[in-house]
């Protein structure tokens, strides 16, 4: 297939095209036959009210007005369209509509626009090829992807991430009992597929950034010291970015696996965008990582659940992947999320590194804007992998994505300190936090979604704001007004400081308490901890207070909430480090799942 050629096409979002177009007539799944069980209804609702479309419109156009309105009230709300079936009222101009309206003539109908893509929700039938035998279109648009991301071989994933981590540890884990070196703060979905597999897992201790306490990636170290101590394992997993953006060079991790024969698997779910522009760090395939796992739907375009894995070099198998693939998606997985994945990788293969330039442009903006409020201050990592490039050495045309990634790879790892796990930040997750200590990420948080803007997420000190190839200027200009409006108005300005960034955020370090967090900090990395699906027997545990647990062996998983990054792992054994941790999450307040006492006054634990 020549790839060059054909970039510019989405062929399986072309051939759902097609289909629409045929009209023919359906005699195969879905029951709602391209959304005709519908379409008498939104055709009979459309007679009695204008059509949806030009409320939303006139919505969309108020939701303008106040964006680029630096003088209004942040916190006015927008009425959805919802609304307007829900009480009758017309947003435009306030009046009641007749009770001849789509709700009490009809019922609630699908508007137009989910009908059309109905039209588009297809299954396996001629023309459209199959996601686990693909031989047509989504072959052709699994090969297009792996040339935009540099991969030899990527596959569609309609169940998000979570498919992607199954299966690859599904695939390394080939015999029972087998062992894999997995970071310790990682998704929930990799704890599920070691339980799948029945591995033992080897935790390795993610370096902790000292100036924001939050934890990142495994050292290098770590990571060489339990490969020597288990040269049986599987393979090595770390996740990289975590959740703020944070990261660093994973090509001395990607050379200390190989060395040993193991393949490297990465969680990069947050980095689907990395290595496809000059600002934006360097992607884990161009790092050599063996399998890589992208949400394609959370910082590029694709609907939510799309998702791809990209593979390279000899270390996996590849038929084995495939049977595990189709072990854990839906036989009938969605084309329509399929087709976004497909027009999301067109989209990069079109424009290239200008995909992003209007983002990065409202990212600009808004850091110059925080520029001007002291109060709130900017996570930064306080030695930066990524550097101004050289002139001309962003992606020239023609050039591949892979092959620019390596000019970026050959630019960076030569800044690469190699024990320090946070040197890159994602430019587009903007992680601030209240210099004047007032406000919690929490309350933050609240007070943002106030005015209007809503955060990715939160912990005790910090917000991440997410941004991407779709946020605008108008974005940052609301964004920065929010946080000027809640800067004044419970009077906690703070004056320009001259403090480095990195001092201004260890001052206040010393009591925060991460539940993002779940690192033991004398030991490197973990024994063995197995996972298995067969549940613990209650006659074989025994409840003990929490301060007489360390040296036993946990009966319970230990899950700080939120984010739900397990603290202790059942069968795992407890150290006086892990009860001191426990104890001190649960002075502060912080909520836990997984226990049978919720209050951690005691813990079930195994008989000895």
């Amino acid at each position: 297939m020549d790839h060059k050629n054909k970039s510019s096409s989405a062929p399986l979002y072309e051939a759902l095209l097609a289909y629409r177009d045929s009209k023919q007539r359906s005699f195969h799944v879905p029951g709602h036959k391209n959304g005709q069980a519908y379409r008498h209804l939104v055709e009979q609702a459309e007679a009695v009210q204008p059509p949806a479309k030009d409320i939303v419109n006139e919505e969309h156009q108020h939701n303008g007005e106040i964006q680029s309105d630096a003088g209004g009230e942040v916190n006015r709300k927008i009425e959805r369209f919802s609304s307007v079936e829900k009480h009758g009222t017309d947003m435009g101009s306030g009046e009641r509509l007749s009770d001849e309206g789509t709700h009490s003539k009809v019922g609630l109908v699908p508007d137009r626009s989910f009908l059309e893509m109905m039209e588009m929700d297809v299954t396996e039938i001629t023309g459209t090829d199959d996601l686990h035998h693909p031989e047509g279109v989504i072959q052709e648009a699994q090969e297009l992807a792996a040339d935009c991301f540099g991969a030899e071989e990527s596959f569609f994933l309609v169940g998000g991430s979570t498919a992607g981590n199954l299966s690859l540890l599904l695939t390394v884990c080939d015999e029972p009992n087998s062992i894999v070196l997995v970071q310790r703060n990682v998704h929930k979905s990799v704890i599920h597929g070691l339980m799948l597999a029945g591995a033992r897992a080897v935790f390795l201790e993610p370096w902790v950034d000292p100036a924001s306490g939050l934890a990142v990636m495994p050292w290098v170290e770590t990571v060489q010291a339990a490969v020597q101590s288990y040269p049986e394992a599987k393979g090595v997993l770390v996740t990289l970015p975590n959740y703020y953006g944070m990261g660093a060079d994973l090509t001395p991790i990607a050379e200390v696996c190989h060395a040993a024969g193991m393949p490297l698997l990465v969680d990069e779910a947050h980095g689907a965008h990395y290595g496809q522009h000059p600002d934006l760090p360097v992607s884990a395939l161009s790092c050599g990582a063996d399998g890589v796992v992208q949400s394609t739907h959370k910082m590029l375009t694709a609907f939510t659940m799309g998702a791809m894995l990209h593979i390279q070099g000899p270390r996996l198998n590849r038929s084995l992947l495939r049977q595990r693939l189709a072990m854990v998606q839906s036989s009938s997985p969605s084309y329509p999320v399929m087709a976004s994945l497909d027009l999301a990788r067109r989209l990069l293969h079109v424009q290239g590194a200008n995909t992003f330039t209007a983002g990065l442009a409202a990212v600009n903006a808004f850091k110059r804007g925080l520029a001007e409020l002291p109060r709130f201050q900017l996570l930064q990592p306080a030695q930066p992998l990524q550097q101004e490039p050289p002139a001309g050495t962003a992606k020239p045309a023609g050039m591949s994505v892979s092959a620019a990634q390596q000019t970026r790879k050959g630019l960076t790892a030569a800044a690469m300190p190699s024990a320090a796990g946070y040197t890159a930040q994602d430019p587009f997750k903007a992680v601030i936090y209240d210099g004047a200590g007032v406000l919690s990420g929490y309350g933050l948080q609240q007070q943002l979604e106030a005015c209007g803007c809503v955060p990715e997420m939160s912990d005790e000190r910090y917000v991440v704001l997410l941004f991407s190839l779709g946020s605008t200027v108008q974005d940052a200009q609301h964004l920065l007004q929010a946080l000027h409006h809640i800067s004044s108005a419970d009077g906690h300005e703070l004056n320009q400081s001259n403090a480095e960034p990195s001092q201004q955020i260890a001052k206040v370090s010393a009591h925060y308490i991460s539940t993002w967090n779940n690192l033991q900090e004398k030991n490197r990395y973990s024994e063995p901890i197995s996972f298995t699906l067969q549940p613990i027997v209650e006659t074989d545990t025994i409840n003990v207070p929490i301060e007489e647990s360390a040296g036993c062996r946990s009966a319970e998983m230990v899950i700080p909430y939120p984010p739900g990054i397990p603290l202790v792992y059942p069968g795992e054994r407890i150290s006086p480090t892990m009860v001191a941790r426990i104890q001190l999450l649960r002075d502060e307040g912080a909520k836990f799942h997984g226990v049978s006492d919720a209050s951690l006054q005691s813990l079930r634990v195994m008989k000895e």
